[in-house]
């Protein structure tokens, strides 16, 4: 996984900031900031999501595409 900007399926843009492991369960984790404001979160909330659901990938009208896409630009 890079650290870039990646675009969500039905949302906005997202910047990949860290990797990290949990302590206990060695699980791999993504540390991402959102690249706008939310009012529930506040501005540019960081967050955290498994790898596996990061990457994961969804089902719409039939065809499949990942969650969360890699920005070139």
């Amino acid at each position: 996984m890079k650290m870039w900007i990646y675009k969500h399926y039905k949302w906005n843009n997202y910047q990949v900031i860290a990797l990290g492991r949990h302590s206990d369960t060695l699980e791999d984790y993504v540390v991402y900031q959102w690249l706008y404001n939310s009012e529930e979160f506040g501005d540019k909330a960081i967050r955290v999501k498994s790898v596996e659901e990061f990457e994961k990938e969804i089902e719409i009208d039939g065809k499949k595409i990942k969650r969360f896409t890699y920005r070139w630009e």
